[in-house]
Protein backbone atom coordinates (compact mmCIF):
# COMPACT_ATOMS: atom_id res chain seq x y z
CA UNK A 1 0.00 0.00 0.00
CA UNK A 2 1.81 3.79 -1.15
CA UNK A 3 1.44 6.26 1.34
CA UNK A 4 2.00 9.79 1.20
CA UNK A 5 3.09 11.46 4.68
CA UNK A 6 3.62 15.97 5.06
CA UNK A 7 4.75 17.12 7.61
CA UNK A 8 6.54 20.78 8.61
CA UNK A 9 3.53 22.80 8.84
CA UNK A 10 2.84 24.83 11.77
CA UNK A 11 1.94 28.78 12.34
CA UNK A 12 4.68 31.36 11.15
CA UNK A 13 4.44 35.08 10.91
CA UNK A 14 4.22 36.89 7.72
CA UNK A 15 7.86 37.30 6.70
CA UNK A 16 8.91 34.01 7.93
CA UNK A 17 9.89 30.48 6.77
CA UNK A 18 8.95 27.03 6.94
CA UNK A 19 10.19 23.39 5.14
CA UNK A 20 7.83 21.18 3.84
CA UNK A 21 8.29 17.06 3.02
CA UNK A 22 6.48 14.76 1.80
CA UNK A 23 7.84 11.11 1.75
CA UNK A 24 6.24 8.33 0.04
CA UNK A 25 6.50 4.52 1.50
CA UNK A 26 5.36 0.93 0.26
CA UNK A 27 5.91 -1.34 -2.52
CA UNK A 28 6.85 1.74 -5.12
CA UNK A 29 8.68 0.77 -8.29
CA UNK A 30 9.21 4.51 -9.48
CA UNK A 31 8.36 7.80 -8.90
CA UNK A 32 7.29 10.31 -12.01
CA UNK A 33 6.76 13.98 -10.92
CA UNK A 34 6.13 15.51 -7.52
CA UNK A 35 4.29 18.29 -6.82
CA UNK A 36 2.66 20.32 -4.24
CA UNK A 37 -0.58 21.92 -3.95
CA UNK A 38 -2.77 24.07 -1.85
CA UNK A 39 -5.96 24.96 -0.93
CA UNK A 40 -7.21 27.88 1.00
CA UNK A 41 -10.94 27.92 2.69
CA UNK A 42 -13.55 28.75 0.34
CA UNK A 43 -11.16 28.14 -2.63
CA UNK A 44 -9.59 25.31 -4.88
CA UNK A 45 -6.68 23.61 -4.80
CA UNK A 46 -4.06 24.74 -6.86
CA UNK A 47 -0.65 23.95 -7.66
CA UNK A 48 1.93 25.49 -6.54
CA UNK A 49 4.99 23.96 -7.30
CA UNK A 50 5.99 20.54 -9.46
CA UNK A 51 9.51 18.78 -10.30
CA UNK A 52 9.90 16.18 -12.50
CA UNK A 53 12.57 13.15 -12.41
CA UNK A 54 15.15 15.19 -14.76
CA UNK A 55 14.59 18.26 -12.05
CA UNK A 56 12.84 20.77 -14.20
CA UNK A 57 10.52 22.68 -12.02
CA UNK A 58 7.51 24.55 -12.70
CA UNK A 59 6.04 27.28 -9.96
CA UNK A 60 2.79 29.50 -9.49
CA UNK A 61 3.21 32.97 -10.07
CA UNK A 62 2.24 33.95 -7.07
CA UNK A 63 5.13 31.86 -5.25
CA UNK A 64 7.91 32.75 -7.74
CA UNK A 65 11.00 34.46 -5.99
CA UNK A 66 10.05 32.65 -2.64
CA UNK A 67 9.28 28.89 -2.65
CA UNK A 68 11.42 26.67 -3.87
CA UNK A 69 10.80 22.36 -5.15
CA UNK A 70 13.28 20.09 -4.44
CA UNK A 71 13.54 16.08 -4.42
CA UNK A 72 15.84 13.72 -3.15
CA UNK A 73 14.47 10.50 -5.05
CA UNK A 74 16.73 7.97 -2.96
CA UNK A 75 14.24 8.82 -0.06
CA UNK A 76 11.44 9.18 -2.39
CA UNK A 77 10.68 13.02 -0.75
CA UNK A 78 9.92 15.91 -2.01
CA UNK A 79 10.82 19.13 -0.49
CA UNK A 80 8.95 22.57 -0.71
CA UNK A 81 10.78 25.74 1.07
CA UNK A 82 8.88 28.98 1.54
CA UNK A 83 10.85 31.58 2.48
CA UNK A 84 8.93 35.59 2.76
CA UNK A 85 5.41 33.97 3.57
CA UNK A 86 2.62 36.24 2.83
CA UNK A 87 -1.16 35.32 5.12
CA UNK A 88 -2.50 34.33 1.39
CA UNK A 89 0.16 31.55 1.73
CA UNK A 90 -2.07 29.99 4.38
CA UNK A 91 -3.68 26.80 3.26
CA UNK A 92 -3.59 22.53 3.52
CA UNK A 93 -0.79 22.08 1.39
CA UNK A 94 -0.38 18.61 -0.18
CA UNK A 95 1.56 16.73 -2.00
CA UNK A 96 1.14 14.33 -5.18
CA UNK A 97 3.58 11.80 -7.22
CA UNK A 98 2.79 9.91 -9.83
CA UNK A 99 3.64 6.32 -8.70
CA UNK A 100 4.49 3.00 -10.41
CA UNK A 101 3.43 0.11 -8.24
CA UNK A 102 2.06 -2.93 -8.04
CA UNK A 103 -1.11 -1.26 -8.32
CA UNK A 104 -0.03 0.16 -11.80
CA UNK A 105 0.77 3.65 -12.58
CA UNK A 106 -1.32 6.77 -10.77
CA UNK A 107 -1.46 9.51 -8.45
CA UNK A 108 -1.13 9.55 -5.09
CA UNK A 109 -2.04 12.37 -2.82
CA UNK A 110 -1.27 13.27 0.98
CA UNK A 111 -3.46 13.80 3.53
CA UNK A 112 -2.36 17.63 3.88
CA UNK A 113 -0.26 19.13 6.28
CA UNK A 114 -1.85 23.05 7.29
CA UNK A 115 0.53 25.96 6.83
CA UNK A 116 -0.99 29.48 8.91
CA UNK A 117 0.86 32.43 7.94
CA UNK A 118 -0.16 35.00 10.76
CA UNK A 119 0.02 39.43 9.87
Amino acid sequence: QVQLVESGGGLVQAGGSLRLSCAASGSIFSINTMGWYRQAPGKERELVASITTGGNTNYADSVKGRFTISRDSAKKTVYLQMNSLKPEDTAVYYCKMGIRSWSGAMDYWGKGTLVTVSS
